[in-house]
């Protein structure tokens, strides 16, 4: 009975583990690649070093870019699916070493409500649900196992201590922070154990360097004075972030460029501080392992504080994730030697409950944000690939035509090259005329565009050559066939100029493709160049005159 007690935790955390990852899989099941992930897809397609090393911001992305590689040669571009099973695997990696500490310095119980805090936090919900956060998860994974292979004290543990910080290198410059965390380590066991042990971070750092000098100086960097100067309340703010996020308190956004200020984590970072204030009044001093975690902490929102330019704020959900892992590593290390007794765990079941509970509308939020980009996406992809046969290969999915702001790394040139090698995430045409109004009215602004479509006008107008056209003048649209490629003739009376749209996949009502104005007294040529869809363009004229269309 008492191995049975012994091993409940472990079992719980076995079906969360398993529960975290069939939710992220069931909430992203028919999403497709997103935002930063098209610049790995459209501009690190060869296998040069470049396309390895090259930053991406100001982060080292090796693994990042292997992973996407690897799993887009074996698997091709048609599904996003082995992406994000590939992040559901580091998130439950992450999760299970997270249990694994705590558990050292806490107990099971204590470790499995941290678990499952970091699994289902839906306030992060950008690293939950988006594969190309794995360069932090990746980081972060190979930082607190590192931590973990320096407990065992030996020159074991330090070699593969400094083989993970050069993998937590290789996901992103995360690897910072755990360079700073081991550095401390070392410093702390010195007249102990010697500084020889010093290489454990002094190898990936020379790494890194060499990476910085041959790459990684082109990386933008927007460090300043002003920046410095504002970093001591941008990690209060961080830490608050962190807190609101774990209590279920947070209020982070679905914009990723958008945050709310951590209210209610600003009060319970006051909080938190007065209790460790108590705690060391009653029982003085420090644990030594605390010291390279709150390292490791507080470098993380000192360089975000750096390197902050609007967008990047601490309470930016993209950042909440790894701050809520170093905020736990911390509070375990000042928690360490606590006994939790039976009342004091319950209490604590209770509040992880509370606190998932409104994490996991977040999370659903944020997913319900994220198919509507998996829509715009895959319909413009569709209007890109009907209108293949004329776009030209500069042309680019910009906000205003896309209607998103992920899919500025998009091209046609590289998009149809990396769908010949790998195939297309795009809609198909019936899965196109299926999908949501947002996604076939973007689809017509993209698809004028990439054709293009063109309007040309001269003036003179004469009754005689309406004879054998379609009035229009306050009647529903017709519709206008334009198989042949050929253009078609709009007449417009004298009086005051019209307005020419268009629509094809919209619905009925909406015209995304506003053609233009045509004067008075005029004769206007739409030209429709033909692509690879047998469905209709339809024409609109608002005109407060008589007007007819001609072929």
């Amino acid at each position: 009975m008492q191995s049975r007690t012994r091993n409940l935790p472990l079992v719980l955390l076995g079906l969360a583990l398993a529960a975290s990852a069939a939710l992220l899989l069931w909430l992203s099941r028919d999403f497709t690649f997103f935002q930063d992930t098209w610049a790995f897809l459209m501009h690190r397609q060869d296998n040069s070093l470049d396309s390895f090393l090259v930053p991406h911001n100001e982060h080292i992305v090796f693994f990042s870019v292997a992973i996407e590689k690897l799993l887009v040669d074996v698997f091709g571009m048609t599904s996003a699916l082995p992406e994000r099973v590939t992040m559901v695997l580091l998130l439950a990696l992450v999760g299970a070493l997270l249990f694994v500490y705590v558990r050292r310095r806490l107990g099971p119980w204590p470790a499995l409500m941290a678990a499952l805090l970091l699994l289902f936090l839906g306030s992060a919900w950008p690293v939950l649900l988006w594969p190309f956060e794995d360069l932090f998860v990746g980081s972060v994974a190979c930082g607190i196992g590192m931590l973990l292979a320096l407990e065992r004290d030996d020159a074991r543990g330090d070699a593969v201590a400094c083989l993970l910080l050069i993998f937590c290198f290789g996901f992103s410059t995360l690897g910072v922070c755990f360079a700073l965390a081991a550095a401390v380590d070392v410093a702390i066991k010195r007249r102990r154990r010697g500084l020889a042990r010093a290489y454990l971070f002094v190898v990936p750092g020379l790494l890194f360097l060499a990476w910085y000098a041959g790459w990684g100086h082109d990386a933008e960097s927007h460090l300043s004075l002003a920046n410095m100067l504002r970093s001591p309340p941008y990690v209060l703010e961080g830490f608050a972030s962190a807190l609101g996020a774990i209590s279920g308190l947070s209020t982070t956004t679905t914009n990723l460029t958008e945050s709310h200020p951590p209210e209610w984590g600003r009060l319970l970072l006051v909080v938190a501080i007065g209790l460790v204030v108590w705690g060391q009044r009653r029982r003085p001093g420090f644990s030594p392992q605390l010291w390279p975690v709150l390292a490791a902490a507080l470098s993380y929102w000192l360089l975000a504080g750096f390197n902050f330019i609007p967008g990047r704020e601490a309470a930016s959900s993209r950042y909440i994730y790894v701050g809520v892992v170093l905020l736990l590593l911390v509070a375990v290390e000042l928690l360490r030697g606590v006994h939790f007794g039976r009342r004091a765990l319950w209490a604590g079941a209770a509040l992880t409950v509370l606190a998932i509970a409104p994490n996991l509308v977040q999370l659903r939020t944020g997913r319900d944000w994220l198919a509507e980009q998996t829509v715009i996406t895959r319909s413009d992809l569709a209007a890109m690939e009907i209108a293949r046969d004329t776009i030209a290969p500069e042309f680019a999915l910009s906000p205003e035509v896309a209607g998103t702001g992920s899919l500025i790394d998009v091209n046609a040139e590289s998009y149809f090259e990396a769908t010949e090698a790998h195939g297309s995430p795009a809609y198909s045409e019936a899965e196109l005329v299926a999908a949501t109004p947002t996604g076939r009215y973007w689809a017509d602004v993209v698809l004028a565009r990439a054709l293009p479509i063109a309007l040309e006008t001269r003036p003179g107008f004469r009754l005689g050559e309406t004879a054998a056209c379609l009035p229009v003048w306050k009647r529903r649209s017709p519709t206008i066939p334009i198989g042949d490629g050929g253009p078609t003739r709009i007449a417009i009376a004298p009086g005051p100029p019209a307005e020419i749209f268009l629509r094809r996949f919209a619905d009925p009502g909406q015209y995304p493709v506003v053609v233009g104005n045509v004067p008075g007294n005029s004769i206007a040529l739409l030209r429709v160049p033909a692509d690879r869809s047998p469905r209709p363009w339809k024409l609109h004229v608002e005109a407060g005159q008589r007007a007819w269309v001609c072929g």
